[in-house]
């Protein structure tokens, strides 16, 4: 199994900050307690704050998947909907 790294790209309503960046911050402590998650950082665009970005890695794709099935992901779903005026996910492999 190769490892997957997940770039996630998030980009709220400009009304809408601050409630997705506390939902977003919500996921960090439970993602990263799940089995296959090497790292699972969140950073805030420095010119930008409402452009979030997820950088992830993962022991496999399979358990990347189960993550997406997690119900606190579900959760944070609920709660931003609305909320996010972009989502963009790229599924990478390290190469060098």
């Amino acid at each position: 199994m190769a490892k997957l790294t997940i770039v996630a790209n998030i980009k709220a309503n400009p009304d809408k900050i601050d409630l997705v960046k506390a939902e977003l911050i919500k996921l960090i402590d439970i993602t990263r307690a799940e089995e296959g998650c090497i790292n699972y950082d969140l950073h805030q665009d420095n010119d930008n704050p409402a452009h979030f970005v997820f950088y992830e890695n993962w022991e496999s794709r399979e358990l990347w998947q189960s993550h997406m099935g997690a119900q606190h992901l579900a959760a944070y779903l609920e709660a931003t909907e609305g909320a996010v005026a972009e989502f963009t996910l790229n599924e990478m492999t390290v190469i060098g």
